[in-house]
């Protein structure tokens, strides 16, 4: 008897479960309701998941495994910088638009989920912000981002890539985000973003002509 794979195969199918609990109820799912539902022993559930913080982090960790992967693949990938960064991005927001146009009620409960409980995603969201810097970092090399110090860098244009990143935004926004304008933002980061002063903000108020 292998009890590892016992362990194992028990741990997905009620990831699996609490995944179709948040997906029909869109509420936080405790250990009880998942043992019930799953139809086995809570002593059981609780031998694999000691409290429903473990159990949330389980199903976190599920959700952002192939954002990961994406991110850890563009990064090892041999891209010039300006491609590589669309690539960054493109491809985690298609994984999104594809969850969401799957199933629409699920994404919105996960996002509602994800943001009641922030705290625990946020290694997450930190590890994505690391990443982007290595990018940034390796853009600066090639000429990119001129004056721009990283953390600077990084600020702006997750600022301006934010549609695209923020996974409920395709809630409000999904017919009016694409890949092609996604292209363009990018395409305009490395056309000009610097730390020069283009004038914008001015020297003073408004005046009339």
């Amino acid at each position: 008897m292998n009890i590892r794979a016992d362990h194992a195969d028990d741990e997905a199918r009620l990831i699996r479960v609490a995944e179709r609990m948040i997906e029909e109820r869109g509420d936080a799912i405790s250990i009880g309701s998942l043992a019930t539902l799953a139809g086995m022993p809570r002593a059981r559930v609780e031998a694999i998941f000691a409290d429903e913080s473990a159990l949330f982090d389980a199903i976190v960790e599920r959700w952002f495994v192939d954002h990961t992967a994406i991110m850890e693949d563009v990064l090892a990938s041999d891209l010039p910088p300006n491609r590589k960064m669309y690539e960054f991005f493109a491809r985690r927001f298609r994984l999104n638009r594809e969850r969401y146009r799957a199933n629409p009620a699920a994404f919105k409960a996960y996002c509602e989920l994800g943001a009641a409980q922030f705290e625990r995603i946020r290694g997450y969201v930190d590890l994505a912000d690391h990443y982007l810097c290595e990018l940034i970092a390796q853009a600066q090399v090639e000429g990119a981002f001129d004056g721009l110090a990283i953390d600077r860098a990084l600020s702006l244009i997750n600022q301006m890539v934010l549609p695209y990143t923020l996974a409920e935004v395709l809630i409000f926004m999904d017919e009016r985000l694409s890949e092609e304008k996604l292209g363009q933002i990018v395409d305009t980061l490395f056309a000009g973003l610097s730390a020069a002063d283009g004038g914008a903000r001015g020297v003073s108020g408004l005046r009339a002509a």
